[in-house]
């Protein structure tokens, strides 16, 4: 893949680029700022950007507003959040643009840099990627118990699976449950939160917005 990394630490800059050169991948920019970040990847197009949150000048949310800047020009641009900070308003608005392709990882919870690049590589696909925290701390930031009071225990638990970007094959595993179980699982879901089939919305991710907005 062709990559963009966007750090502003000169160590962990330069880590990434070595090591997703080793796995093969070309990092054909790496910039310490959100300013360099929105000219190189009209530049370069890359297949996927890693982007730090907090960057100069004020390290505060810099890195997070440029990628919201470039996917309002691009909705399907794929974005790695890679922070150890979870920001919680301008994530739920990358995440309510439903294109898809938006991973957000914690830097201090990934354990397995197969992990990390499996991620990248599922948001390049087009995926959503979510570490659990961060969908668990975006869940508290805007809670509100009734649009999900008619789910059971065990469909909350799927859609927390699904907010974590994980297909049915992946939660029937984790949970230890059959496709088939899984598949009446979210339909039930899709039922309950009043999302009908239709050719014009993915309900997969409405789903999640709902779980994230509740």
């Amino acid at each position: 893949m062709r990559i963009v990394v966007a750090e502003d630490s000169a160590i962990l800059r330069t880590g990434l680029v070595e090591l997703l050169t080793l796995r093969g991948h070309e990092v054909v920019d790496a910039v310490k700022d959100g300013e360099a970040f929105r000219r190189s990847v009209p530049e370069h197009r890359p297949d996927v950007s890693i982007v730090d949150i907090r960057m100069p000048p004020t390290f505060t949310d810099e890195g997070l507003r440029a990628v919201l800047d470039l996917r309002k020009q691009d909705p399907k641009l794929p974005i790695l959040l890679f922070s150890q900070y979870v920001e919680t308003s301008y994530a739920a608005e990358l995440l309510a643009d439903q294109a898809g392709g938006v991973g957000y990882l914690l830097k201090d919870r990934v354990a397995e840099v197969s992990d990390f690049l499996d991620a990248l590589r599922r948001v390049a696909a087009g995926e959503t990627v979510l570490d659990p925290e961060v969908v668990s701390q975006l869940f508290g930031a805007t809670r509100n118990a009734g649009t999900l009071a008619g789910l059971t225990p065990r469909e909350r638990e799927v859609l927390g699976l699904m907010a974590e970007g994980r297909s049915n094959a992946a939660i029937a595993g984790q949970l230890f449950l059959s496709a088939g179980s899984v598949e009446k699982y979210v339909t039930r879901l899709f039922d309950k939160l009043g999302l009908p089939p239709s050719e014009e919305d993915n309900r997969r991710v409405l789903a999640v917005l709902r779980y994230l907005d509740s």
